[in-house]
């Protein structure tokens, strides 16, 4: 039976929850694959006085009987309805036997966005549910769950009606870290090194359903072929299930992620309505939410004179999606894909930009390998507004001692060369950046690199230098 690895902090905080002495209404939420439904059943396991899951794409009927099957299968045994009052109703009676000398009765209500039907009653009931009953019990613990994260925040986490504030605790589940990817694959027996455990990273991401999908006994080429080149593969299709369970209409969604993957430096609000010529409104504002919510893309500050926030970049940061929309035209035309551009030019130049965004996703390893993680710290990307210059830093992070880390990020698969032509270009790109931003902060040139630098007098020029080692900490 597969057993829970990492998740230390989620599973600390569940439990604090769950023996607390009051009522509890707990939001979890995540996107789609990423182990919510998992982790509540490995940590409560047969606590669980009552549990349900909605239905992917069921219609409202097929909603109702599944609650209705959970009822049955819990024990209640009365006539039952197909009003969603009612079946509250008929949940709070079946609890009511089940309260025990103040022991913790828990219900678990799993993809519960499913349940809400446009037009339906779900959510007014739920609100009913607890107000008028489950919040009076102390003992009565109440977790409800969806992928449909943008869902989950607008009706649970900010609802305006009768469940507004009702949330005692929101807990988001995000995709594994480096570290807890490697202990994953390690508990799981893959002898692989860090390297290959990081490209793998840069292809699925942290999600641990498409790590689970890997099989230790073929290389890391070999699994992605089969999982996502093959037409039978078991990921040849997730990138339109991911957006069909996360949004009821994921075509907007798929057009801005589809942008953002071909402008991977990350694109304006305003240049991302001329692309998709749209105006720019409260329905892009509520998309961009969504996508941030669902841990797809990130909002970053660019900088510009006397190093003001002035706006924000909006950058793809899901690996799946990327790696996606980056092959998807190569998708069954060569079943072995990946094992035949091993080594080229298209596969290296993915992997580099890969390894920047690998880096954005582990700025607290980042700042404990600088020894800053103490200090106060913002940290975004900057380009030169000069025409015809097309300097840009791909991370800065900017610190309240009044320093501040360019850093420059760079993949190769052995030692990293830092030749005379770079280290010219890393010279203009700072010398740029004080310039025009004005900044009176010292300045420290850091490089990040997979697997160090071979030392010269150009690496001697870089005062903090980081490995991939760094970003497993």
């Amino acid at each position: 039976m597969a057993t829970l690895i990492g998740r230390e902090k989620e599973t600390a905080l569940l439990r604090e929850y769950i023996g607390s002495n009051r009522a509890e209404f707990i939001g979890l939420y995540g996107r789609r694959r990423v182990g919510k439904t998992f982790l509540v059943n490995q940590v409560l396991k047969d606590q669980l006085a009552f549990s349900v899951s909605g239905l992917l794409y069921g219609k409202k009927s097929e909603q109702v009987s599944a609650f209705q099957i959970a009822l049955r299968e819990y024990g209640y045994e009365k006539p039952l309805s197909s009003n969603w009052l009612e079946l509250f109703h008929a949940l709070q009676e079946l609890m009511t036997q089940k309260l025990k000398n103040g022991q913790p009765c828990i219900l678990f209500i799993d993809e519960l966005p499913c349940f809400d039907r446009k037009g339906g009653t779900f959510v007014r009931a739920l609100g009913q549910f607890w107000n008028t009953w489950a919040s009076l019990h102390d003992e009565v613990k109440l977790i409800v769950c969806g992928s449909a994260t943008s869902w989950m925040v607008r009706n649970i986490i900010n609802n305006r009606g009768g469940l507004h504030n009702r949330l005692t605790h929101t807990m988001h589940l995000s995709p594994f870290s480096l570290k807890e990817t490697e202990t994953y694959l390690i508990a799981n027996n893959f002898h692989w090194t860090r390297l290959m455990i990081a490209q793998a990273y840069m292809t699925f991401g942290g999600v641990p359903f498409y790590l689970s999908l890997l099989k230790k006994e073929e290389s890391l080429a070999q699994n992605i072929d089969r999982l996502c080149f093959s037409k039978d593969g078991e990921l040849a299709t997730e990138y339109e299930s991911l957006y069909k369970s996360l949004f009821d209409n994921e075509k907007p969604y798929l057009q801005i992620v589809t942008q953002l993957a071909a402008n991977k430096k990350g694109l304006t609000r305003v240049e991302l309505t001329k692309k998709l010529k749209i105006s720019d409104n409260g329905h892009l504002s509520n998309q961009l939410e969504d996508l941030e919510n669902c841990d797809l893309i990130r909002c970053y500050h660019i900088r510009e004179k006397k190093v003001k926030a002035t706006g924000g970049i909006f950058q793809l940061t899901d690996f799946f999606t990327l790696f996606h929309l980056t092959f998807a035209n190569k998708q069954f035309e060569d079943k072995q894909y990946w094992q035949h551009h091993l080594g080229t030019p298209t596969l290296n130049t993915w992997y580099g930009h890969a390894f920047e965004r690998l880096c954005m996703a582990h700025i607290p390893q980042i700042k404990k390998a600088l020894k800053i993680d103490g200090i106060g710290t913002e940290y975004y990307s900057w380009r030169s507004k000069a025409e015809n210059d097309k300097t840009q830093i791909d991370l800065i992070i900017e610190r309240a001692d009044r320093m501040i880390n360019l850093c420059e990020i760079k993949y190769s698969e052995g030692s990293y060369l830092l030749d005379k032509e770079e280290a010219e270009k890393i010279r203009k790109r700072r010398t740029t950046f004080v310039e025009q931003t004005g900044t009176r902060c010292g300045i420290l040139p850091t490089l990040i690199s997979t697997n160090g630098a071979s030392q010269n007098s150009y690496v001697a020029e870089m005062a903090c230098q980081l490995t991939l080692d760094d970003l497993f900490e």
